[in-house]
């Protein structure tokens, strides 16, 4: 991929975009883990328990990268990815996250619960970071400071226009598809281009029509239980 290129930066925009929408809740996990603390400890776990996990991230998202340039990694990648952006349109996430009585406490269940959550970031940001490790870092270091600081205003938006998830969800499965066609054992099957595009627009659709109806199931069952 050429540096600033047209593709360069849409692939920048989708890591953004990704980040956004699959880190906003970790931001929920800060706050629940220093919420018992004193409010002049609370600064100092924010800091330090972002800083863990940033390096903790980025180490993560570089690994997949190297390790996705093993043979078959990118199909099987791919088809975690759809599942992930499908999920996305679909699973209500809970945050039942232990407070930490000290601040070294609190800042140790941030990383570990930064860690955890973040699996699905790590791939969808490594698959659309297309093998270039300069940006998975601008990635982070645009990303990761507006999830933290920007947070409370990042999951008021997504609450109050839900479409920010269908976006989200596009652009990971869409994602996943990039890495599927790249993967070097199938480019015969995809050599001819309408295949390969005709199959990235099937797979966006069938992943947004089956997480919609989905929801709707979730929705109209909700409402019997009540």
């Amino acid at each position: 991929m050429e540096l600033w290129s047209i593709e360069f930066f849409s692939a920048l925009l989708s890591i953004i975009i990704i980040d956004l929408v699959l880190a906003g809740d970790n931001a929920i996990v800060i706050g629940l883990a220093a919420r018992n603390l004193p409010k002049e400890n609370q600064k100092k776990v924010i800091i330090w328990g972002t800083v863990g996990a940033i390096l903790i991230r980025a180490i993560a998202t570089l690994l997949v990268v190297y390790l996705l340039e093993i043979p078959g990694l990118l199909l099987v990648g791919g088809i975690i990815l759809i599942w992930i952006a499908f999920k996305l349109l679909t699973e209500e996430k809970e945050h039942d996250v232990k407070a930490g009585g000290s601040t070294w406490a609190a800042v140790r269940t941030i990383i570990i619960a930064d860690a955890v959550m973040g699996l699905d970031n790590v791939l969808a940001v490594a698959g659309a970071a297309h093998g270039s490790f300069l940006l998975v870092i601008l990635g982070l270091l645009i990303s990761i400071p507006i999830v933290v600081w920007g947070s409370t205003i990042i999951l008021k938006f997504i609450e109050r226009y839900p479409i920010i998830i269908v976006i989200g969800s596009a652009i990971l499965a869409w994602t996943a598809t990039k890495m599927i066609v790249k993967e070097p054992f199938m480019a015969d099957f995809f050599a001819e281009d309408w295949i390969k595009y005709g199959f990235e627009l099937a797979v966006v659709a069938l992943v947004l029509y089956f997480g919609y109806f989905h929801k709707k199931i979730q929705t109209r069952a909700r409402r019997g239980r009540t």
